[in-house]
């Protein structure tokens, strides 16, 4: 007899079977974090994995389809506007890659989806600049080949049947990457990226297998091959030099990839991921300036969704021991080598100046910054982190430590801890603690760097948040500005001072309210002296015979700022104290030439 012919592959099953993949890969994130050590070892392949694929969970599988094609189309494009990371920028490629192939098909055949995946996986390939034997890239390309080889061995192909063939095809290709890379085998672990590829493969399966039940049920985390409880311990070292995982989406007309790429090379990024079309391209880069990548994009069209992740703080996060750890956001001055010693996690606020938006600190440096606001025709804004870039750092920290701590930029100045409330809320399992410092900048770093240092220590999160609510109002800040030009027309301080600042020799002193805000505190009788000045009135209103740690922070004003640090420790006492540069959540207010004092009290030893 005959054999029947197969059935076609419809939009509705294919949509059922990519969300029970999907959901696979989500499930499993962790043990992939765990086993993440190609291109760096970030600990963070898993969440990159899994948020690519979140977008295409509640983008294009969200909705029913009748028309296979164009369900593909929308999942690509869900996949490269929210795809993370390298592994994840590939696996969007080559979802892209194979909606080109079917884009105006209804429904697939073996024939045309072993032609759709084939066309994939060189996409995939065609994405990075220096592609590398034993990653996603190898297990892709052994699955498209099977599939392949498949549909051309059956007289009357069969996709289920070819599907399963690929699939074992695609588990021997992962248990080879160890031999194609010395890395993966001297850490004795599969490559992560290409575990998430066939745990997407294998969550399909279980729907092929299981029918719709297999979507209505929640996998359980695939393991991991060579899978541990524990983080890997190896000797991987993150090149300083191009320590930020830098992502954005480009979006235009006329994309040229080869371009871009050339531009990013010659900007000295490495581990290049370009995926996507000719208007809409997501990009991924190693590299030692987030900005450079950002403006050599620029050059082609409109930027959006830029991140910088610091690979080596994110190394250092998944390293560190304690349960708890802590994470800010830009608006607090942190000390460098504070930031450093504690892992601590900081996520990003946006600076718009002349219509660019810039990732402080990250994407624009605070020197650069003051350089760019002397040179523009606007007042530079500040706005607060999207939800999304909190949920990014808040899945990185959980996914090596059990709880975190967002210590956070006063309620009463901006909507960033707001921001964070709502990536907490997303948490499931409630393992995020938000702390509103009611402080900023200088002030609020002296309670982030108090929570870091406690956390270390291996004290519980209670343990902290109570000595953080003990502190809070005794740690004091206040500023001083020479020109607040600034801070009136951003409506901080009241027009009528303008003229008066202005016209005097008079200096004009701030403070941080019991409510989180800004607020004025009395004039400086002198500008020459203003420094002196200043730290005799700070010291005036503290109380005698306690022992502070101090951070000074300033605005493009190091020299001023070293003669109010001398003339406070000349009239505290100072078990510890650090020099900033203050960043844009008060300068674009305060303007240049502000100084900032903050002091927070030490317990006798």
């Amino acid at each position: 007899m005959p054999t029947p012919p197969s059935r076609p592959l419809t939009a509705p099953a294919l949509r059922l079977a990519l969300i029970a993949g999907a959901r696979r890969v989500i499930a499993g994130r962790d043990g992939l974090n765990r086993i993440n050590v190609f291109p760096v070892a970030d600990g963070d392949t898993g969440n990159n994995l899994a948020s690519t694929l979140g977008s295409v969970l509640n983008g294009a599988l969200s909705q029913p389809s009748q028309h296979a094609g164009d369900l593909l189309s929308r999942v690509g494009n869900d996949a490269i506007d929210g795809a993370r990371g390298n592994s994840g920028a590939i696996l969007a490629q080559f979802l892209h890659g194979v909606a080109e192939r079917v884009r105006p098909l209804p429904e697939l055949d073996a024939r045309s989806l072993a032609a759709a995946v084939r066309q994939g996986a060189l996409s995939a390939r065609q994405a990075l600049a220096q592609p590398v034997e034993g990653t996603i890239l190898s297990v892709i390309a052994a699955f498209a080949d099977e599939l392949d080889a498949a549909a051309s061995d059956m007289a009357q192909p069969d996709a289920r049947s070819g599907f399963t063939r690929a699939l074992v095809r695609a588990r021997r290709a992962l248990a080879d990457t160890p031999r194609q890379m010395a890395l993966l085998q001297k850490a004795g672990v599969v490559d992560a990226g290409a575990q998430g590829f066939v745990d997407l493969l294998e969550g399909i399966a279980e729907f092929v297998e299981g029918g719709p039940r297999a979507v209505r049920m929640r996998s359980a985390a695939p393991v991991a091959a060579n899978d541990a409880a524990e983080p890997l311990v190896h000797d991987h070292v993150i090149d300083p030099a191009r320590r930020w995982c830098t992502e954005c989406l480009l979006l235009g007309d006329a994309l040229d990839r080869d371009r871009l790429r050339i531009a990013l090379e010659g900007a000295g990024a490495d581990s290049i991921v370009i995926a996507g079309g000719t208007s809409r391209l997501r990009v991924h880069a190693h590299t030692g300036s987030p900005q450079a990548l950002f403006d050599a994009c620029a050059q082609q069209g409109r930027v959006e969704g830029m991140k910088a992740d610091d690979m080596i703080r994110q190394q250092a996060v998944a390293a560190a021991p304690q349960p708890l750890v802590v994470v800010t956001d830009s608006a607090a001055d942190l000390p460098d080598d504070i930031a450093e010693r504690y892992a601590i996690g900081v996520v990003p606020a946006r600076v718009d100046l002349d219509g660019r938006d810039y990732l402080d600190k990250v994407g624009l440096s605070t020197a650069e910054f003051y350089r760019r606001m002397a040179a523009s025709r606007q007042l530079p804004r500040t706005s607060q982190p999207p939800p999304g870039d909190f949920r990014r750092q808040f899945e990185l920290s959980l996914a090596h430590h059990a709880r975190v701590l967002y210590v956070g930029l006063s309620r009463a100045l901006s909507g960033t801890l707001q921001s964070g409330e709502h990536a907490a809320a997303r948490d499931p399992g409630r393992r995020v603690r938000v702390f509103d410092t009611i402080n900023a900048a200088c002030g609020q770093a002296l309670l982030v760097w108090r929570a870091a240092e406690l956390a270390a220590e291996g004290r519980d999160e209670a343990e902290v948040v109570a000595e953080l609510e003990r502190l809070r109002p005794l740690t004091k800040m206040w500023a001083i500005a020479p020109d607040i030009s600034h801070a009136v027309r951003g409506g901080r301080i009241p027009r009528w001072a303008a003229p008066i600042a202005r016209l005097s020799a008079l200096t004009p002193m701030a403070k941080m309210s019991v409510d989180g805000r800004m607020v004025v505190a009395g004039i400086l009788l002198t500008r020459a002296s203003a420094p002196e000045a200043f730290a005799n009135r700070v010291a005036r209103q503290l109380p005698a015979g306690q022992r502070w740690r101090l951070i000074v922070g300033h605005c493009d004003a190091r020299p001023g700022a070293e003669r109010l640090r001398a003339a406070l420790r000349a009239r505290l006492d100072i078990s510890e104290d650090r020099l900033v540069e203050t960043g844009a959540a008060i300068g674009a207010h305060a303007g240049q030439g502000a100084l900032i004092v903050a002091v927070q009290p030490v317990a006798d030893a």
